[in-house]
This record gives C-alpha cells, structure tokens and sequence, in this order.
C-alpha cells in the first residue's frame, strides 16, 4: 500500500452558484476525495462570478454547508474591481486574471485593466492567470514590471513551457500548473474521445499537437503542478449545438498519473512534489493535520464514468486502462474516503482561508 499526503488541486470549477446541474460543492468535493484530493481552490467564473464581497460570501457559505474536503474560493478580475479584489486577499484562494476566453464581468480584454490589479493585489497573496501563447508572455512581462509573483494555469504548448523556462532561468517570479488531459491527450485523441460527438473534444486551452505533449513531458522539472482544471459539464450540453469547453477530471487525474510512475514516465515522488508540496508553498496552505491517502499500486481497472462522483457523469478517459487506486482517504484523523464510499459528511470540510 502506497501512502501520499492529501493531494491539493488549485483549479477546480464547482459550477455553484449558478450550474449547480452539473456539479455543486457537494458532488465536486466527493469526487475530490475519491480522487486522494483533500483540498480544492474554486474558480470564480460562475453564475453570478465571483467578484466581490457579496459574491465571495455566497460562494463560501454554500461551501460551508456542504463541501466534504477543505476548499477555498478564487476571486475574478474585473474591469473595475481592482481596489474590491485586493482587499477580499484574506479571504480568497487567491485572485484569478482571464486574459483570454471568458465571458461578462471578468473579461480582460485590454492590458490597461491588468495594470491595476498588478499594482494592488497584495504581491504575498497567489495571481493566477488564464493565459494562452502570446498572453501568456504578457504575463511573464507583466509580473517582471510590476515585481509581482505569478502563477500560470493550464500550459499546454511547447513554446509556452519554453518561454516559463526561459523566464524562470531570469529570476522572474512565475509557477505554473499542466493538466493531465494536455499530457495524456493530444487533439489527434478527438475522434476517439467523441463517439461521433466532437464536442466532447472541446477544452479550453484546446488539445495540441504530440510535439507539445511531448513537450510537456521533456520538461518535467519546469511544470511546478499538477491541475485538474476539473470543469464538468453534461453530456447533454457536450453533444449539443453549441458544445461548452471543459473535462472532470478530479477522480482521473491520480489513477493516470501512477499510471506513469508505474510506466517509469515520472516518478512517486514527482506526484507528491506537484500535487502537494509546490501547490502547499505557491498557494500558502496550511498543513491538513493526521490526513493521508492510502493507494492500491497493483489494482488495475478500467476507467468508468458510471463509477464516478461527478455529477456530469462522462469522461474523456471512458475504458482507460490504469493501475493504481484510491482504497482509502484520512482527512483530520476520521476515514473520509473508503472502499469506493464517500465517508466524509457534508459540510465537514474547511475553508482554507478560514
């Protein structure tokens, strides 16, 4: 039996408030814990987004009464909420910039509306972008102007792994995180993740090419974490007109992951490095006393959506064949997580920033 700390995953989306349809603070936290995940950090771009006060609160008091493992809850950046965001710092995850694809309150579509949340977010507390090649770099550069740490979600394409390199070997002050669909899958997986339905295949970053997959995997020792960017959404809206971008991902991304150590593509305490001790340090977590996953090396299974907490009920890794299984999850001294049973009550989880 193989035994890990509780995993930390900075990049969740819950989908409540506002979608509670394809998953909630309830069904997000068991499928963490089915997954060895003891902590979650919530993206803001909900329904309303989280962008202020009101909306912070609304978030975490739904996440007091039911998330089963410990939480916190990401602020976004507005247009207009520099001053509101920088003074919720205590209370949030951290702040969350989308300098590319988003929609309503917290688009950024002009560096000028970046410039003030540089200057007033608390420069200890995390500033995680969404950024993508060309905006990416712009981040680099603005986190070199403003002297400001930043922490760069979902990279997925060789030049982007390169430039963080480059920047780092600079002394610039950047961390990043790579999900494990853009290291398992490249866009030449599509057809076979679809059944005839392409937009299963949607993501935000998209897919690329297996020259940056591979990419990923020669720089190992750039990547600072591994995220989820777990964001469910039905089966129903994936094979619709208008498919919405997003894997779960929070009960896979463990199973694929030991895959590889046993595969000798990484190793045990690679896992333990970007999953728990970087995210521990870059998102200023305190240490989850008497918590421990406990691991089955040898079990092999399939993956199966059928057998999954989220309440999206698909994944992308339907039939993958993987070895390695959550048998048990200790949270705080108290079994959480056993035998495939979610043990953990509701509401029993705590906020990180509490």
């Amino acid at each position: 039996m193989l035994k890990l700390p509780g995993l930390i995953d900075p990049h969740v989306h819950v989908r409540e408030p506002g979608a509670t349809h394809k998953e909630d603070w309830d069904t997000a936290t068991q499928a963490a814990l089915s997954g060895g995940v003891t902590t979650i950090l919530a993206m803001p771009n909900t329904k309303p987004p989280i962008f202020d006060e009101a909306t912070l609160n609304l978030a975490l008091d739904a996440a007091k009464a039911k998330a089963r493992c410990d939480y916190g809850q990401y602020v976004g950046a507005g247009p207009d909420n520099s001053d509101i965001a920088a003074s919720l710092a205590p209370k949030a995850a951290g702040l969350k910039m989308y300098l590319d694809s988003t929609f309503g309150e917290l688009r950024l579509d002009d560096m000028t509306l970046w410039t003030p949340h540089f200057q007033k977010f608390p420069k200890s507390a995390p500033m995680v972008m969404h950024s993508e090649s060309r905006t990416l770099a712009a981040a680099i550069l603005f986190s070199a102007i403003y002297d400001h740490p930043i922490h760069i979600a979902h990279v997925s394409l060789k030049e982007e792994i390169l430039l963080i390199k480059a920047a780092k070997e600079k002394g610039i002050q950047v961390t990043c995180e790579v999900c494990p669909h853009h290291l398992f899958l490249s866009k030449e997986d599509i057809p076979a993740i679809s059944h005839g339905h392409p937009g299963r295949g949607e993501v935000r970053p998209r897919l690329a090419t297996k020259e940056d997959v591979h990419s990923l995997w020669a720089n190992l020792d750039v990547i600072d974490c591994f995220a989820t960017d777990h964001a469910p959404h039905t089966l129903e809206e994936k094979d619709g007109e208008n498919p919405p971008p997003g894997f779960p991902g929070l009960e896979t991304m463990l199973p694929l992951l030991l895959t590889a150590a046993d595969d000798g593509r990484l190793a045990i305490d690679h896992i333990v490095q970007k999953l728990y001790t970087n995210p521990k340090r870059i998102f200023n977590l305190s240490e989850q006393q008497e918590t421990w996953v406990e691991v089955d090396e040898n079990a092999t299974y399939e993956i199966k959506a059928s057998e999954t907490f989220t309440r999206c009920g698909w994944t992308p890794f339907e039939g993958w064949k993987v070895k390695g299984k959550v048998s048990r999850v200790v949270l705080r001294g108290k079994t959480a997580f056993e035998g495939g049973k979610v043990l953990a009550e509701m509401g029993s989880g705590r906020n990180v920033r509490g």
